[in-house]
């Protein structure tokens, strides 16, 4: 699957720079907050920006929107109808951002999808997890150790992914919120567990925020 997520429908894209690997002022993003229902401003606010992502070239900016009916978020993938309406159908507002990394030709792709309680989020998540998760990020993929953040999370890599090289992906269950990250490169050097680490991490913290009624303000540090 690669970075086939949102990377795939707009545009391949390759990038630039080093991520610095700790955390700027946020936690890890676990499952204790509170689980409040997103709008679309604030899913849009939860989508890492270039001040998120230093090192990154934005190649696309936090977008967020409002599901059209009969038409699924593009990044709600589900094997059957009656998955689609279990996991598509509930969302409430969704969106994304990229980054690109031209020093390694590597691309970084985070999504949310939003929903009107810890319920329908639950529900999503088991189904998009069977999507996204195992080999749909390449054949033979390994699982990524990326810690706890929020209340459930999966990653898994592929040494050959849809860029032709090494790629991630993970999804992480934050309250109301589903989220994903992906990473695929041209090259042959795979984006590290501890990066993955914390691009959950942050990510995470980023919807916790949101959720407390905070302007998400989680980082990574420069480097």
């Amino acid at each position: 699957m690669g970075d086939k997520g949102f990377v795939g429908t707009r545009g391949r894209v390759v990038a630039a720079g080093a991520v610095a690997l700790l955390l700027a002022g946020c936690g890890g993003g676990g499952g204790d907050g509170k689980a409040a229902a997103l709008d679309k401003g604030q899913v849009a606010s939860v989508l890492p920006d270039a001040k998120a992502v230093p090192g990154w070239r934005n190649h696309m900016k936090p977008e967020a929107q409002k599901p059209v009916p009969d038409y699924p978020p593009t990044v709600c993938v589900a094997r059957t109808k009656e998955q689609r309406d279990t996991a598509c159908t509930p969302v409430t507002s969704w969106g994304v951002s990229a980054f690109v990394r031209k020093t390694d030709a590597t691309t970084l792709n985070f999504w949310t999808l939003a929903y009107k309680d810890e319920k329908a989020a639950d529900a999503a998540y088991d189904v998009l997890i069977k999507w996204y998760g195992g080999d749909r990020v390449g054949r033979n993929a390994e699982k990524v150790e990326i810690g706890s953040p929020g209340a459930e999370r999966e990653a898994n890599r592929a040494a050959v992914g849809t860029m032709a090289g090494p790629a991630t992906i993970a999804q992480i269950r934050v309250g109301t919120t589903v989220l994903g990250i992906s990473t695929g490169t041209t090259g042959k050097v795979a984006v590290p567990d501890k990066e993955v680490k914390a691009f959950a991490a942050m990510f995470a913290e980023r919807a916790q925020q949101a959720q407390n009624g905070e302007k998400p303000s989680a980082a990574l540090p420069s480097s």
